[in-house]
Order: C-alpha cells, then sequence, then structure tokens
C-alpha cells in the first residue's frame, strides 16, 4: 500500500503535539506539518476540515483524525495497515497533554 498523504495540525509546544511528531517520525512518514500556533491560518484550515478546535488533528488520506494523542495516530496507523507495529521507543511520551492541560493535582507551586 502507498503511503497516504499526510498533514498533521499541531501547536508549536504541546505534549499531544510532540507525540504525534514522535509517531510520525518513529515510523519514518513523510508529513506536512502545520504550526496552528504560528499561523492562524492553519488553525482555520484545521477547524474546518475537522469541525472542531481541538488539537492536534492529523488528516492522513481522506480521513481526520481530530483531536488525538500519538497513541491514537499509531493505532490508527497500525489497524489500516499503513504500518506494521514498533516496539522502537519514540523518545517522548505520545500521550502527554500541553503543560496549560494539566490537572491542578499535577502542578506544585512554591510560594
Amino acid at each position: 500500500m502507498d503511503t497516504p498523504k499526510i498533514t498533521a495540525y499541531v501547536k508549536t509546544t504541546c505534549g499531544w503535539s510532540a507525540g504525534v511528531r514522535a509517531v510520525l517520525a518513529k515510523y519514518n512518514l513523510p508529513y506536512t506539518e502545520k504550526d496552528i500556533i504560528q499561523n492562524p491560518a492553519f488553525r482555520w484550515e484545521m477547524e474546518t476540515k475537522s469541525g472542531q478546535p481541538l488539537s492536534p488533528c492529523v488528516e492522513i488520506g481522506d480521513k481526520m483524525l481530530a483531536d488525538v494523542s500519538g497513541d491514537e495516530v499509531e493505532e490508527y496507523l497500525i489497524d489500516h495497515k499503513i504500518v506494521q507495529p514498533s516496539a522502537a521507543d519514540s523518545g517522548v511520551p505520545t500521550n502527554a497533554p500541553c503543560a496549560n492541560e494539566q490537572p491542578a493535582s499535577a502542578v506544585q507551586m512554591r510560594l
């Protein structure tokens, strides 16, 4: 099967976006990265295509995976036989939130 065109709508710095990038790199998949923070037009494009404002979103062929983690992208790629499963380490957590999305219990304040 030919590798489908992949477009990743991601944030500049975000745990989930880093996870998506890591999974695509792990499988050496070519993709177009559209940083929705650096370019607001990409955010508009993502929202128009996905129907919602949350990121990351990954378009694989004609399928839009909206508000996904790297784990979910990897599962889709394997389930649709775009890649073979790999036990290789992705180098970063593939299902970690953005720093501002951490639950309050995970934040420690020093006063």
